[in-house]
């Protein structure tokens, strides 16, 4: 039997159109939670501190630092309230 790392398993799965483009999805939506969460986190803020700064229920900074979509306005505000500037790119 084979072993197979997990890196050479996904770029063989990458090369399957329909299961990049879903995994490109995927990993937007984590990136920007990451991002998020070590913004908060590096601000010395709870999600709820954060979510009466940026005038946002708590419920949806946990959202988008579980990966869900929101708004380029919610996101807006939310780096307003951390001092941030909010850039986006197509790259």
């Amino acid at each position: 039997m084979t072993t197979v790392t997990f890196n050479d398993y996904l770029e063989k799965q990458l090369k399957d159109d329909e299961f990049k483009q879903g995994f490109l999805k995927e990993k937007r939506k984590l990136d920007s939670a990451v991002a998020l969460m070590l913004a908060r986190e590096e601000a010395g803020y709870s999600q709820r501190e954060l979510a009466e700064l940026a005038h946002v229920p708590q419920s949806t900074i946990a959202r988008i630092e579980k990966g869900a979509n929101t708004s380029v306005d919610t996101l807006g505000k939310i780096a307003f309230a951390l001092g941030k500037e909010l850039k986006i790119s197509f790259s």
